[in-house]
């Protein structure tokens, strides 16, 4: 269902489907965005801050963005983002893990210089399948209004 500002409140919640990483998307990843060998090499990744290959943390951004667009949570006009208040990767996405998102809209304002959008205020959080929590992030969200039909 595709949703217009008007459709939101706060305090409703989103669910996602889930999406699983491989270690070549973990290293596809690493290799041209965060070259790091703890993200690019599963040996050397061993000897590395986790001991085993993880994701990036940019990398479980993106899967994050990828479940959010594919889940419940479908703008009207698209997901146009304003900046991300908050990020954090409290645990490290490993190769196996899936994962998934839970949205929660946390604040709604409508926009006087722009009746044609409202803001949101979006608290996702992204666990892998153990129920762990791998990522939180709070974003602001610019969301298209309903459209005014003019009465005949």
């Amino acid at each position: 269902m595709i949703l217009y500002f008007e459709d939101l409140a706060v305090g409703q919640t989103y669910a996602t489907t889930s999406v699983s990483v491989s270690a070549e998307e973990i290293m596809a990843f690493g290799r041209q965005f965060d070259p790091q060998p703890f993200h690019t090499d599963v040996e050397a990744a061993r000897n590395g801050p986790f001991g085993e290959l993880v994701a990036s943390g940019w990398h479980t951004a993106s899967l994050t963005m990828r479940l959010i667009i594919g889940g419940e949570l479908q703008f009207a006009g698209g997901a146009v983002g304003r900046g991300v208040d908050n990020i954090e990767w409290p645990r490290p996405v490993k190769a196996g893990d899936a994962l998934r998102a839970e949205n929660e809209v946390i604040e709604t304002r409508a926009l006087k210089s722009r009746t044609t959008h409202g803001v949101i205020k979006l608290r996702t959080t992204t666990r892998n399948q153990h129920d762990e929590i791998v990522q939180t992030m709070v974003a602001t969200i610019l969301v298209q209004r309903r459209p005014i039909v003019a009465a005949t």
